[in-house]
């Protein structure tokens, strides 16, 4: 009984730092682009915000997910671990979004927000589910 209480314990430590997570993804999304985020996604039904913004949910998941299965058998040291990669992917994000930006023409977070569909966010989406998948591999 008390390894499914442990187990809980470490599921609930873990669980509560991956929301952190998604919560600062979500703020680096909404501070790459410009006005407010949620009212992007939930007043104005703004497909591109959501994409982006969906993006992004998906790779820190998967970031945390595999840093959680390849976790250190101390369980402070895997805590540790998920949160320093965690951040790592958001950071890595935060400067490909730069970068595409920089080599791109016009304000690409202008562009990711705009209400008319824009493939420029099929391929911001995708570097950011690519540099997941990196910084996903460098945990294994």
């Amino acid at each position: 009984m008390s390894d499914i209480v442990n187990g809980l314990g470490r599921a609930g430590a873990y669980g509560a730092l991956g929301l952190v997570l998604l919560i600062l993804g979500i703020v680096l999304i909404d501070v790459l682009t410009p006005g407010k985020l949620g009212r992007q996604i939930w007043e104005h039904r703004n497909r591109n915000a959501a994409l982006l913004l969906s993006s992004a949910l998906l790779g820190i998941g998967g970031i945390v997910f595999t840093s959680i299965w390849t976790t250190y058998e101390n369980f402070g040291k895997g805590l540790v671990s998920t949160a320093a990669f965690g951040l790592l992917g958001l950071a890595m994000m935060a400067v490909a979004f730069l970068v595409v930006d920089l080599i791109t023409p016009g304000r690409l977070g202008a562009t990711l927000v705009d209400p008319e569909p824009h493939p420029a966010v099929w391929v911001t989406a995708s570097c950011n589910i690519a540099v997941s998948a990196i910084v996903s591999a460098s945990i294994a």
